[in-house]
């Protein structure tokens, strides 16, 4: 059993130690239970329970949510759309979010992947600078993904 000053009285009855709590107006509270023997402290509870939520608080504060964003592109976008899409890549990027590149197939398209391999290949050249591959082009279902995070050296 541990005091509310923190010192250690050693193993004491149960019945001792509601006493002790009740003595200064205090909770008796399992602090490790699965010690040899358990391991009671005297505290405000409230006041713990209190302090506690207030540190889970301040740690979800410190806690950087990463966003992604997602384009989405088919084998017949042109350079010219292509270049807007890197775009709004490359100022997502630069704001720290990730980037999923999606090129989707319709009807007969699924045949040549190659092509869609090609444009996400000339999509992480374009944004190499300042982005990585952090999953390279792989086939799902009837698209092809690819993820870029941005690069640790433009953080620094």
């Amino acid at each position: 059993m541990i005091t509310d000053e923190n010192e250690n009285i050693g193993v004491v009855p149960i019945a001792k130690a509601l006493q002790i709590a009740a003595e200064r107006d205090l909770d008796l509270v399992e602090v490790a239970p699965n010690a040899t023997p358990p391991v009671c402290k005297v505290m405000d509870f409230g006041k713990f329970l209190y302090e506690r939520a207030k540190k889970e608080r301040e740690a979800r504060k410190q806690q950087k949510t990463i966003e992604v964003k997602e384009i989405r592109l088919r084998p017949k976008t042109d350079d010219h759309h292509l270049q807007f899409k890197v775009r709004d890549a490359r100022r997502w990027l630069e704001d720290g979010m990730k980037v999923k590149v999606r090129v989707r197939f319709r009807g007969r398209e699924i045949t040549y992947p190659e092509i869609a391999r090609d444009m996400l290949k000339q999509v992480a050249t374009d944004l190499e600078d300042i982005a990585v591959v952090e999953q390279h082009p792989n086939m799902e279902g009837r698209t092809m993904l690819m993820i870029l995070a941005p690069s640790q050296e433009k953080k620094k």
